[in-house]
């Protein structure tokens, strides 16, 4: 193939007759041009193209043109590349998160060779087929999801820094995205209309899991008086959990960690810790094992050793304190809380240097480093702040840990135990989503019962009457899992759990913005948030099987898919000039309005000459008769 580049090829395919009368029809032109193909590479066809002889034509058009089959099946109309082409270039980008560099290189490799500008035409192009082709087997996907007997709905959006907001609509069960838009903001005036698309397209869902947002609950709620049905609307017990723990932890967990700025406690054991290893120099390697040796025999007492071992161990104490991030579970705030960690392992070590101090080594320098180590330490123990707010926070940790054992969230699994563990039955699973009920209910009334009526434990009445409140606002949300299948559900089950949890969309959004830093190599995702289309969620359902053979088959058949979009033309024309454009919910003037600073709008804002005009208004002087007359009321 890589041999016949650019090899000149004679299409001329003539019609029988005219597809509009069955009259003859007559050349119009001969067309020949560059074409680029995975199937054939890249070769110039000459094509002869027919128009009917009587002069039939369409509406709005001069001629009633035939082209051949053979290219306008495998070309996308208007371009010089194939539709295959297209399928690898945007299956590469949105699939495979592959740069564009390494797309073209990709390319080359096949005898395609395309500028990376026409590489990213192309990857917009992949998403508007796609879409088109989404919206075209709307019906199929949801027969698909009616044989399921329903399918609950999963909202969620997403963002970095406030830009590039991403709303999707899941179908929990099957994990396909039905809907994803680019809104300005988390407001039900901007969710609501697309989620009355999804379900007029898709059908009404069996259940709607959400997070506490006020917005997605407003919109789910007039969703609900829409659609003139009642379903159950389940409230994350994750996010349950979370908001519960940021009211309780917060506050006092700032506190410690303004403490701990305040008296620059990590900051000044950093700089201990690298002091030491100057001194230590180029004997830190050997000093490293002396520490391994000190730390392995426990029998010799609460003793430091003598010289460079010493200085080594009193370094490795001053780590031991750095290294508080290692005692959480790697679950963020408020499931770890690092600076109760800090202040624990702090206190530990000040306890520890008093029973080193008692047989101090008899080398200056370890015993002045161990000194200076307490020293650092000491406000842990002197400021009564410190107690006072780890004491409360202790508390409410206390408090946290109930409830989340009662709710059964607990820390992340080990990928290799959660594959050994098998997946309980619909049976076994509500039964136990009923203890959980039953769990939380008993707190719940433990809670009544122990809560503080008067004294001095007012902040322990406080932190029971957070847990109380939230309990009281969304106790009503948080069950209700088990739901009926409707009468069109194809398996014998006639129930069917929906997931307690929002981690399927959570878990989602986590994968694609991990992809999307790979790929970039950047950690803050604001930039690329924003200037990823919409559509780029629905190119993540081709990562499922069973969403791939009911709109194209396989893969592999996915530009033939896209070719009959074309040849069909029963849907409107594809916009190329557009290809940010989503089709199914335009961009309401409303939205373009709230939002705080679009992209179009912050290349006006920021531009030279705009701020050239302000300088030379701000510093020109008006007349004082004028001035006077202007701040007339």
């Amino acid at each position: 193939m890589v041999a016949t580049a650019g090899a000149r090829v004679v299409v001329n395919e003539r019609p029988a007759g005219c597809s509009m009368c069955g009259g003859p029809v007559r050349v119009l032109k001969t067309v020949e041009r560059g074409v680029a193909t995975r199937e054939h590479g890249m070769f110039r066809p000459n094509e002869t193209v027919y128009v009917c002889a009587a002069g039939c034509h369409p509406p709005g058009r001069t001629h009633a043109i035939h082209r051949a089959t053979s290219l306008t099946s495998r070309v996308l109309p208007g371009r010089t590349v194939g539709y295959d082409v297209m399928v690898r270039v945007g299956l590469l980008r949105y699939v495979e998160y592959r740069q564009r560099d390494e797309i073209r290189a990709l390319l080359e490799a096949e005898g395609i060779r395309l500028s990376t500008g026409t590489i990213s035409g192309l990857a917009h192009l992949f998403l508007i087929y796609l879409e088109r082709l989404h919206l075209a087997r709307a019906d199929r996907l949801r027969a698909a999801l009616d044989a399921d007997g329903g399918w609950p709905m999963h909202v969620d959006a997403t963002g970095e820094q406030g830009r590039g907001t991403l709303l999707v609509a899941l179908a929990g069960w099957r994990r396909w995205v039905l809907g994803a838009w680019k809104i300005p903001t988390e407001r039900a005036d901007a969710i609501l209309p697309r989620l009355q698309w999804v379900t007029r397209v898709f059908g009404a869902p069996c259940a709607a899991v959400r997070d506490l947002g006020h917005a997605v609950t407003e919109a789910l709620d007039e969703l609900m008086v829409w659609l003139g049905i009642i379903i159950p609307i389940l409230a994350c017990h994750f996010h349950f959990l979370r908001d519960i723990g940021g009211d309780l932890l917060k506050q006092r967990h700032d506190q410690l960690r303004e403490l701990v700025r305040h008296w620059k406690i990590r900051t000044h054991l950093a700089a201990l810790a690298r002091e030491l290893s100057r001194d230590l120099g180029p004997a830190l390697a050997e000093a490293k094992e002396s520490v391994v040796v000190w730390q392995e025999h426990v029998e010799q007492g609460h003793r430091l050793p003598e010289g460079v071992a010493g200085v080594a161990c009193v370094r490795a104490l001053a780590q031991w304190v750095l290294d508080f991030a290692a005692d959480g579970q790697d679950d963020g705030f408020p499931f770890d809380r690092p600076y109760l960690d800090f202040y624990e392992r702090g206190c530990k070590m000040r306890r520890a240097i008093d029973a080193y101090s008692r047989r101090p080594p008899a080398t200056r320098e370890v015993a002045r480093a161990l000194c200076r180590l307490g020293r650092i330490l000491d406000p842990l123990r002197r400021d009564e702040k410190f107690t006072r707010a780890a004491v409360s926070l202790k508390m409410r940790v206390d408090l946290f840990e109930k409830l989340r054992e009662a709710l059964r969230l607990t820390p992340k699994t080990d990928s290799r135990t959660l594959a050994r563990t098998v997946a309980p039955t619909v049976k076994q699973a509500a039964a136990e989503l009923r203890d959980i009920r039953k769990a939380v209910l008993n707190l719940r009334r433990w809670l009544k019962a122990n809560r503080p009526k008067r004294g001095p434990a007012d902040d322990r009445r406080k932190a029971f009457d957070i847990i109380l409140r939230h309990l009281q606002v969304h106790g009503r949300y948080l069950w209700g899992h088990e739901v009926r299948l409707s009468d069109k559900a194809t398996g014998p089950a006639r129930t069917r759990l929906v997931d307690r949890t929002n981690d399927i969309e959570e878990g989602w959004f986590h994968g694609m913005k991990h992809s999307e830093r790979r790929r970039s190599g950047r950690k803050l995702l604001a930039q690329d948030m924003e200037q990823l289309p919409a559509a780029a969620a629905l190119a993540r359902n081709l990562r499922c099987k069973d969403y791939v053979e009911l709109v194209c088959g396989s893969l592999d058949n996915l530009d033939k898919a896209f070719a009959e979009l074309d040849r069909q033309k029963d849907l409107q024309p594809i916009d190329a000039e557009r290809p940010d454009r989503t089709v199914h919910a335009p961009l309401d003037i409303d939205d373009l309005l709230s939002a705080s600073l679009p992209r179009a709008d912050r290349t006006l804002v920021r531009a030279q000459a705009l701020e050239t005009r302000i300088l030379a208004a701000a510093l020109s002087r008006a007349p004082a008769q004028v001035m006077s007359s202007s701040i007339q009321p």
